[in-house]
């Protein structure tokens, strides 16, 4: 090519008389793992929106491989165009349409978050950059990158990825989940059996029987047996199908009706039912009848009937935290599907509540301690009887409701 004139050289002129030599082109491919990782969030009612800096083309062409883009038309919103685009549209096209938003600047981007968030939406935003700092901020949860992130989105984020993969954000969703209905699960085991530590005492008052749980003895359950369990369902595993759900209403607490409907009327009025039947049983059976006073009075429990009653309430109640425990591992599945044997934490917080439970009513020191007497074998079958079915009968219960949720559905 001859050299040209600076003074004649235009654009047209500065392209003439070339040689071609060769092609380059350069290839950044999506990291393994993220189609799976998209795949699972349009499984779990999560959006997945692409805002980058890339020409439109090479935008498109990577969300069709990674599955953000699946429909043929799919629209692009370049940052020019986004400018001149009013908001009423901006928010049509991202609830109408699938979007992949190319050469954007950093106001773009605070833009389409506003958008989605005034959509109603939970907004989680992922950067690296000082520029991505405002989005970052306004986001509900802004994402920064730890390699490669600046220090500036480091500290606007809520949350910073140690490897910068975008499938580790799927992995904390689903653990985020699995925390949340954990909780839920330690909450209803915890309500299973403060009912029948309170029927007791209303049956007493109302009924006029011999006092049937001393607060020694509720004190053992409540810091002593169920102490184990209760965190062994803190550290259960994601339950099958969790990433299948869509994401939870805003305004829903953990504490909701299923829970206090499970907790206090199902398992707890369940186990205040069996434990009182046998508190009964054994009181009939050596004797005692309706109104009967058992001497030398109801309170002292000095009486071998009395203490052999009260023992059975106590150890009864901590029998039947074995069922709750086993139906507190889920909702809506069967511990059969689950496993018994996965959570060890379980097995280990049974065979505690057993060994200590057996400690306070056969050494003699705690037998007078906690008012209680040591009992038969027979007496230890019943219990395991009732527990079984308090058992099959959640597990009959989570049966009608998958029944129902499939016929409704």
């Amino acid at each position: 090519m001859k050299p040209a004139d600076d003074t004649d050289t235009t654009a047209q002129s500065a392209e003439a008389d070339l040689t071609f030599i060769g092609l380059m082109a350069m290839y950044d491919p999506p990291r393994p793992g993220v189609k799976e990782a998209v795949s699972v969030c349009k499984k779990a009612g999560i959006r997945v929106v692409m805002i980058t800096g890339d020409y439109q083309l090479t935008a498109l062409s990577i969300a069709r491989q990674v599955g953000i883009i699946s429909s043929d038309d799919a629209m692009v919103i370049t940052g020019m165009e986004l400018t001149e685009m009013p908001d009423v549209k901006l928010k049509e096209s991202l609830v109408k349409k699938e979007v992949v938003f190319a050469r954007v600047n950093p106001e773009h981007k605070l833009r389409v978050v506003n958008a989605f968030k005034e959509l109603g939406n939970i907004v989680a935003v992922t950067g690296d950059g000082v520029n991505d700092a405002p989005a970052l901020k306004r986001a509900d949860i802004g994402v920064a990158m730890g390699l490669r992130g600046t220090d500036v989105a480091k500290e606007a984020a809520e949350m910073v990825l140690i490897d910068d993969n975008f499938a580790s954000i799927v992995a904390a969703i689903e653990e985020g989940r699995a925390v949340f209905e954990n909780i839920k699960k330690f909450i209803t085991y915890i309500f299973a059996h403060l009912v029948p530590e309170t029927v007791p005492y209303i049956f007493y008052v109302l009924l006029k029987i011999p006092l049937p749980i001393t607060a020694m003895q509720i004190l053992a359950i409540d810091l002593g047996t169920e102490t184990i369990p209760a965190l062994a369902l803190g550290v259960e595993k994601p339950e099958p199908g969790i990433m299948e759900l869509p994401p939870r209403p805003k305004n829903k607490g953990i504490i909701d009706k299923i829970v206090l409907f499970r907790g206090y009327i199902f398992l707890g009025l369940s186990n205040a039912v069996v434990v009182m039947a046998a508190y009964y049983l054994v009181l009939l059976c050596g004797g005692w009848r309706p109104g009967m006073q058992l001497e030398p009075n109801d309170i002292s429990f000095t009486n071998p009937l009395h203490l052999k009653a009260a023992t059975i309430i106590f150890v009864g109640i901590v029998v039947m935290q074995i069922a709750n425990v086993f139906s507190c591992r889920s909702e809506k599945y069967s511990v059969f599907k689950i496993g018994f044997f996965n959570n060890r934490l379980i097995l280990l917080g049974i065979v505690f509540e057993l060994i200590f439970t057996a400690v306070l009513i056969y050494v003699p020191f705690f037998q007078k301690t906690f008012n209680t007497i040591g009992l038969g074998w027979k007496d230890w079958g019943i219990l395991f009887a009732l527990m079984i079915v308090i058992f099959f009968l959640e597990e009959l219960r989570k049966n009608l409701s998958r029944i129902l949720l499939t016929k409704v559905k």
